[in-house]
């Protein structure tokens, strides 16, 4: 089992247009501070990012955020966090959220949400690093990106065993069932290898 104390949550700066997105990101942010695991993630305080860390912190979770300068008034970045941290660039925030997390989860989003989802996928496939990676696709959100990749093997341009690099799941329960079930990490990974 992956030993799971932070857990980094890619998600949208907006709520989406189906109410069970906002329904998710809240019990995800209910169920985390719950169990004790630090929340991870852009710092934004709109959207779902915003539905997730106030959860987190409403039922007493830790937060931490990181948020790029440029960023920090466009996404109206949450200052309560525990540790709100301001980088330089985004690549420089996606390393130090790589960095802080034990897993990933990403939920519904924009071109934000995929580009990190990809990258950290990305990132597995290259072995940087073999911590968790789940999506939680909320009604079907995300099965357009398992085609995509299900294509990819199809056409031959990746291995079976890109596969194996995540989970989907289609509750917050089965997100906690899938970390449970994780193998832990064997890699001592860190951002400078990305």
């Amino acid at each position: 089992m992956a030993k799971v104390s932070s857990l980094c949550v890619f998600c949208g700066s907006r709520v989406g247009n189906d109410p069970a997105y906002g329904e998710a990101a809240r019990a995800l942010g209910e169920e985390m501070a719950r169990r004790n695991i630090r929340l991870v993630y852009g710092a934004g305080s709109i959207g779902l990012m915003g539905e997730v860390a106030k959860q987190v912190s409403h039922n007493g979770g830790k937060i931490i955020g990181i948020i790029p300068e440029f960023l920090d008034d466009m996404e109206v970045g949450l200052k309560s966090c525990d540790e709100f941290i301001v980088t330089s660039s985004m690549h420089e925030r996606k390393a130090r959220m790589f960095d802080e997390a034990d897993a990933f989860v990403s939920l519904p989003g924009g071109l934000g949400t995929l580009d990190e989802t990809f990258e950290i996928l990305t990132w597995a496939q290259l072995e940087l690093h073999d911590k968790p990676i789940i999506i939680l696709d909320i009604n079907g959100y995300w099965q357009a990106l398992k085609t995509l990749i299900d294509k990819t093997v199809e056409d031959g341009f990746a291995s079976n065993s890109v596969e194996r690099l995540f989970q989907v799941v289609d509750s917050v329960e089965g997100v906690f069932d899938a970390l449970e079930k994780a193998p832990p990490s064997k890699q001592k990974t860190q951002s400078r290898r990305l």
